[in-house]
C-alpha cells in the first residue's frame, strides 16, 4: 500500500481512543466500545482542515500526521449461480 503524508499534526495517542479524520478534514478521538460497554461522543484533536479527494482513504499515521491511500476496488466477482 503506498502512502502519502498529506498534512503535518503530531498528535500523541491515548490508549483506548480510536483516532480518524472526520468530515471537516480534522483529526477526532473517540472512546473505544469494549466489553458491553459503549463507546463515546467524538472530539476534536486537532484542526487541520485537510481537503479529502474521493478515491482515497485518509487516516491518521503512526506518526500521528494525516496520510493518504489509494482505495483499492474490485476484487473476486461473483460466479453466477446455475438454475
Amino acid at each position: 500500500m503506498a502512502q502519502k503524508k498529506v498534512a503535518k499534526a503530531g498528535i500523541k495517542r491515548k490508549d483506548g481512543y480510536l483516532y480518524f479524520v472526520d468530515k471537516a478534514g480534522d483529526i477526532s478521538c473517540a472512546k473505544m466500545a469494549r466489553g458491553g460497554k459503549k463507546g463515546g461522543k467524538p472530539e476534536k484533536v486537532a484542526k487541520v482542515g485537510v481537503e479529502k479527494e474521493s478515491g482515497y482513504l485518509y487516516f491518521v499515521d503512526k506518526q500521528g500526521d494525516i496520510s493518504c491511500a489509494k482505495m483499492v476496488r474490485g476484487g473476486k466477482k461473483k460466479k453466477k449461480s446455475k438454475k
